[in-house]
């Protein structure tokens, strides 16, 4: 049975489908909003005064007038500046804290090495960023709305438990029960993928689009997904591990063994530390290679082999565009499973972008039974937090929703 609204919260949802409208589609009129919202002119009128009192929303210059000749409306926008959130992106080697504003606008920010603070504890090492950051630029404390938080792992978004980070040593880490102990404002956190791809929604090469697939490749290889404009999570929080894909069954046959304890078949041959060495292997058997003498001491990495491939070197060819084959038949399986309208690639491997992609999209336009456009993420090194901010504002329960 469907639970009745009292008069007090169809007002309140009612202000924040005003407030809402008003951010997609500023600078908006009254009359333009009731017309969107098939609200009346006077309720609009109410619940937007309200929204300038209380500083969400402020007037600014008019519109053009009428063809009628009536009087030019004024034009409304949302009031980027009314608050601030913090986004945080917790990685294997470095913490990244930014203050921002509600358009996602960095105001500031600060990093850390995340193996120095491990053992003191992260959380306490973030909460001195974030009070340093807060008296450096003279901010006001109060108007602090409150974090999203990107980790390393599969999370529970609901208990806030981090079932397991690998590169952080977390099984079943109650992190929002910690992160309470130093923060009295609201915390939202979820996997660093996951927020990732709602950053990339919000600001970057998937704006406007409501079916993404977002797809990290760095040393292992992960997804995030909105459908319908909706993060989708999976069943147990798990949803997105693109780097377990199978891509080549005869492989698996021969006694499989992944690049790391855990890891997934995609990721141990399409990811960075695989191409790294892969190449190596390689380069050990041919003695008259330039990088003989470094590959018998030590092993390559995945940088190495993309530079040497630009240049024509063949062994790096032969071990970069094997990578990329296997990328791409991933690519083509969850594009055709989920059809979505973008796929964005990001991650330490994307470095190499200019060389990746041309190749990429030749073999995913091959096979799929529908184009999509393919682009690298435009967020850049601030994806990780920008999508904390994005993760926040829309989990948070208040007027911003």
């Amino acid at each position: 049975m469907n639970k009745k609204l009292s008069n007090a919260e169809i007002r309140t949802n009612n202000k924040k489908m005003v407030l809402q409208c008003i951010k997609n589609y500023q600078p908006i009129s009254r009359a333009a909003i009731a017309e969107k919202l098939h609200f009346s002119k006077p309720t609009v009128s109410l619940l937007v005064d309200e929204l300038v009192r209380e500083n969400w929303v402020h007037e600014k210059g008019i519109g053009e007038s009428s063809s009628q000749g009536g009087r030019r409306p004024i034009h409304l926008y949302f009031n980027e500046k009314a608050a601030y959130v913090i986004g945080v992106d917790i990685g294997g080697t470095k913490v990244k804290t930014a203050i921002s504003d509600l358009g996602g606008k960095i105001i500031c920010a600060s990093s850390f090495n995340t193996r120095k603070q491990l053992e003191n504890g992260l959380l306490k090492q973030i909460q001195k960023e974030v009070q340093e950051m807060i008296q450096r630029n003279q901010l006001d404390k109060s108007m602090i709305l409150g974090m999203g938080v990107g980790v390393p792992g599969i999370t529970e978004t609901k208990t806030g438990v981090v079932v397991e980070a690998p590169s952080l040593k977390w099984v079943r880490y109650p992190f929002l029960t910690e992160a309470e102990r130093f923060f009295s404002f609201p915390i939202y956190v979820d996997n660093d993928v996951n927020i990732a791809v709602l950053g990339e929604q919000w600001l970057g090469r998937a704006k406007n689009k409501e079916n993404v697939l977002f797809i990290s490749v760095g040393t292992g290889i992960g997804s995030g997904i909105i459908i319908h404009n909706q993060l989708y999570r999976g069943s147990s929080y798990a949803s997105g591990e693109l780097g377990y894909m199978v891509t080549d069954k005869n492989n698996m046959k021969n006694e499989f063994k992944p690049i790391f304890h855990r890891y997934g078949y995609l990721e141990s041959v399409a990811g960075g530390k695989a191409i790294g060495r892969r190449f190596t292997e390689l380069v050990q058997q041919n003695k008259s290679h330039s990088l003989y003498a470094e590959a018998a001491e030590t092993e390559l990495t995945g940088e190495q082999a993309f530079s040497l491939a630009k240049a024509g070197d063949v062994t790096a060819l032969t071990v970069v565009e094997d990578a990329i084959e296997h990328l791409a038949y991933g690519i083509i399986n969850a594009a055709t499973l989920l059809n979505p309208e973008v796929v964005i690639l990001d991650g330490g491997v994307m470095k190499s972008a200019d060389f990746i992609l041309p190749r990429l999209q030749k073999i995913v336009h091959q096979y799929l039974p529908s184009s999509v456009e393919i682009f690298q993420s435009q967020l850049g090194e601030n994806a990780g937090v920008i999508g904390a901010v994005s993760l926040f504002l829309r989990e948070y329960d208040s007027i911003l929703n």
